[in-house]
C-alpha cells in the first residue's frame, strides 16, 4: 500500500508499510446489505478488515474531493493515486517533473496534457510527500536483475553505430 489513511508511525514490512494509528475517530455507519457484502469482498481480496477497507475508501473519497484529477486504483504494488483519464500514477508524473527540472509546461507538452493535470499531480505529491517519495524509492530499487527475474524474456539491447 502506498497511501495511508492514518497519520502514523511507519514500520517497514515485507511488502507494505504498516500503519499504527496515532489518533483516530470511531464513526458508525449503516450500509445497504449489498454494499456491505461488496465491502467485505474487497477487504478480503486485499487482506484487510472491513473497517480498514471502509476507512481507506473514505480517505480516498476525501482525497478525490480535495484534489482535482486524482483517482485511486489497484496496482501490482497496492492502491495508488493516479491521474484521471491516464495510465500514470502520481509518482510517475513527479518523476517526469524531476527529469524536466520542475517545468510543468514541459511535462504537460511531453504528455500532451493540459498543465492543470500536471499541477494536480504536483499538488497531490506536495500534500502526500511521504507516500509519493516511497513509491519513487520503490521504483528506483528495481534494476535490470530484479526486472529480469520477473520478466525472463527481458534482455538488454545495445544500439550499434552505423558506419
Amino acid at each position: 500500500m502506498y497511501y495511508n489513511a492514518y497519520k502514523s508511525d511507519k514500520i517497514e514490512g515485507d511488502e507494505d508499510i504498516v500503519a499504527k494509528p496515532s489518533r483516530s475517530m470511531v464513526v458508525s455507519m449503516r450500509l445497504p446489505l449489498e454494499s456491505g457484502q461488496r465491502l467485505k469482498r474487497m477487504a478480503h481480496r486485499h487482506g484487510w478488515t472491513a473497517s480498514d477497507a471502509s476507512a481507506r475508501l473514505v480517505e480516498e473519497g476525501l482525497r478525490r474531493s480535495e484534489f482535482a484529477f486524482i483517482d485511486f486504483r489497484d496496482s501490482p504494488t497496492g492502491r495508488q493515486a493516479y491521474i484521471q483519464g491516464s495510465t500514470l500514477a502520481v509518482w510517475e508524473v513527479v518523476m517526469l517533473l524531476h527529469s524536466y527540472r520542475g517545468k510543468t509546461a514541459a511535462v504537460a507538452k511531453h504528455l500532451q496534457w493540459p498543465e492543470a493535470k500536471v499541477r494536480a499531480a504536483e499538488r497531490y505529491a506536495h500534500a502526500f510527500a511521504d507516500e509519493i517519495n516511497h513509491a519513487i524509492r520503490e521504483n528506483e530499487a528495481v534494476d535490470f536483475a530484479v526486472l529480469s527475474r520477473m520478466l525472463p524474456q527481458a534482455e538488454v539491447i545495445r544500439k550499434t553505430r552505423k558506419a
